[in-house]
């Protein structure tokens, strides 16, 4: 069992590197070598779209989550600059500082203006850090609530995107609230009389993603994965072994798939052949047509009747029929 994406998709990443040399090479031979190094690119591109084509026909739990976590994916700041212009980030929570786990700002949507909220991920090891591996704080949710509470007076939907292994499970973020900090972040979310979309574009981990995440309309990307906590907790929890995360990740049913089984979400955004990661124009072209088509759903509805579909949206959730459970 890959550890990894790295690990999962080395046969492709190997491809990869082998098809980046032969377009150098190409690029640089003399005129008579140009058709058979273009040859060897085509060989390279049929023989990696063919291996993309088995491995992500049979994607189980375990490897959606190793995809939602792949590196090269587009992470929170880089859909809020595929999608948005006039992006003005806004810091701190006026009570303890920034946490730069958590974006957020005023910005442009399709021409009209918009709140952005998001959980930021880093691409090297100081910008992880720098992020708190996009793992909030209480700071970062108050921060939220305070974008919140502006773009509720000043009557902006809210656009948020979801991309957390969890809440920060640190000492310190304990010792400041962070339970009661989340919970006000849902509490807030629910009280917003401006339409609010949520799109989960990698991990939406445990209860820090709720935190940005209760919205009018629920979104997610076909290989992002949604759970009360990360495969590996689940593991280290019920059976002591955190090695046990793809068993573990099987029985939370995380995927994008069962979350719409379940009425979590309210839709499933295509991704491109092969990941997000393998294309970010077409991947964002997807989240943008997604939310547009979100915010439209919503037009024309007063205050108290976002609020109304909000609520018994997620009143709904988690709701069975008495008798059809266990009857074998």
């Amino acid at each position: 069992m890959a550890k990894s994406w790295k690990e999962w998709e080395k046969p492709l990443l190997e491809i990869d590197e082998a098809l980046a040399k032969a377009k150098e090479i190409a690029k640089n031979c003399a005129a008579e070598e140009r058709a058979a190094a273009e040859e060897r690119i085509a060989y390279y591109e049929q023989r990696r779209d063919n291996i993309i084509k088995v491995m992500y026909s049979r994607l189980g739990a375990w490897e959606k989550v190793l995809v939602a976590r792949a590196e090269p994916r587009p992470y929170a700041l880089d859909y809020i600059g595929g999608i948005c212009t006039d992006f003005v980030e806004l810091g701190g929570d006026r009570r303890i500082g920034d946490d730069h786990a958590v974006v957020g700002g005023p910005a442009m949507f399709n021409g009209r203006p918009v709140m952005i909220l998001g959980q930021q991920k880093g691409r090297n090891i100081q910008d992880r850090q720098y992020r708190n591996f996009a793992m909030a704080k209480p700071e970062g949710y108050r921060k939220a609530i305070r974008l919140m509470e502006m773009a509720n007076r000043c009557k902006m939907p809210v656009l948020s995107f979801v991309d957390t292994p969890a809440a920060d499970p640190g000492v310190e973020s304990e010792s400041r609230g962070i339970s009661e900090a989340i919970a006000a972040s849902i509490l807030a979310m629910f009280d917003l009389e401006v339409p609010s979309i949520a799109v989960i574009i990698g991990e939406g981990g445990s209860g820090g993603a709720i935190g940005l995440a209760a919205a009018s309309k629920v979104l997610m990307q076909e290989h992002a994965v949604y759970s009360v906590i990360p495969p590996e907790g689940c593991a280290a929890i019920l059976w002591r072994q955190p090695a046990e995360g793809a068993k573990a990740a099987a029985a939370l049913r995380l995927t994008a798939q069962n979350a719409l089984e379940w009425g979590l979400i309210d839709g499933i955004i295509n991704e491109p052949f092969g990941a997000a990661h393998r294309d970010w124009n077409e991947a964002m072209s997807n989240v943008k047509t997604a939310v547009q088509d979100a915010f439209l759903s919503l037009e024309g509805l007063s205050g108290d009747q976002i609020k109304a579909q909000r609520y018994e949206k997620f009143r709904k959730m988690g709701q069975f029929v008495d008798g059809l459970v266990g009857t074998n």
